[in-house]
């Protein structure tokens, strides 16, 4: 339970302490918000590294050569742990929103921070809203930045065993014309919730596979976008669980 206390500790002092930044960062975003972009991004990174310390993770990152640098990508990952937000997001290189539940929306201060960071906010019970949100990760890919998103809808339940990928997600590369990074996360809910409510240290592994260009496949795939995408994770789940210990 220490660890839980470190971490739960510190995210709350974090969000509090953070309130001057956060008026910062507002009055910054009136005059350049491509400043506001990055020094969002730099001090949650900071923040998420310190949350990854105190839980005692360590993670082998494979594959980040394959993320490109010059233009906003769409990364499409499983999903077991609230933990996969921390451990992948101290790792893109430019300002990324991640789409995440309405619910959370609804958490004082984090929500300031999540808005910074451009992250969106999915009611999956509401179809329109839910186009409404597609809609806005496109504008934000044309205007530079980066989508994450787990396309299973929700967290699954047991380790290796994936939901089927909602078709709905990919229409973000398809439509911004940018490039889809697969991303297999490997043993992340040993963190926290195989174990729920204690933190334990734990071995994670993250890849990044190689970008897929939506225009250059066949027809074929390009309707089949979500189980080909699904297919490369698994393939890649199955082999990099050999590597925890």
């Amino acid at each position: 339970m220490i660890r839980l206390i470190l971490v739960g500790g510190f995210v709350i002092l974090f969000l509090i302490l953070s309130i001057p930044l956060m008026i910062a960062e507002w009055i910054i975003g009136k005059f350049n918000p491509d400043i506001k972009s990055r020094s969002s991004l730099a001090i949650v990174n900071w923040a998420f590294r310190c949350v990854r310390f105190l839980a005692g993770t360590k993670v082998d990152y494979i594959g980040e050569e394959n993320v490109p640098r010059d233009t906003p990508v769409l990364y499409i990952g499983n999903h077991r742990s609230f933990f996969d937000i921390v451990l992948t997001y101290v790792r893109v290189p430019r300002p990324t929103g991640y789409i995440a539940k309405k619910s959370i929306e609804k958490v004082p201060l984090l929500n300031v921070w999540m808005r910074n960071l451009h992250c969106l906010f999915l009611d999956r019970e509401n179809i329109k809203a839910g186009m409404q949100t597609i809609l806005a990760a496109i504008d934000l890919m044309k205007n530079g930045k980066s989508i994450c998103i787990f396309p299973e809808g929700s967290r699954s339940k047991e380790e290796g065993k994936f939901l089927p990928f909602h078709e709905g997600s990919f229409k973000i590369a398809a439509k911004a014309d940018c490039p889809i990074i697969p991303m297999t996360i490997v043993n992340s809910a040993a963190v926290f919730e195989n174990q729920f409510p204690k933190i334990r240290k734990a071995h994670v592994v993250i890849e990044y596979g190689k970008p897929i260009y939506v225009k250059e496949l066949p027809k074929e795939q390009q309707k089949q976008l979500a189980p080909y995408v699904q297919n490369i994770i698994a393939e890649t789940y199955n082999r990099n669980k050999e590597l925890i210990h």
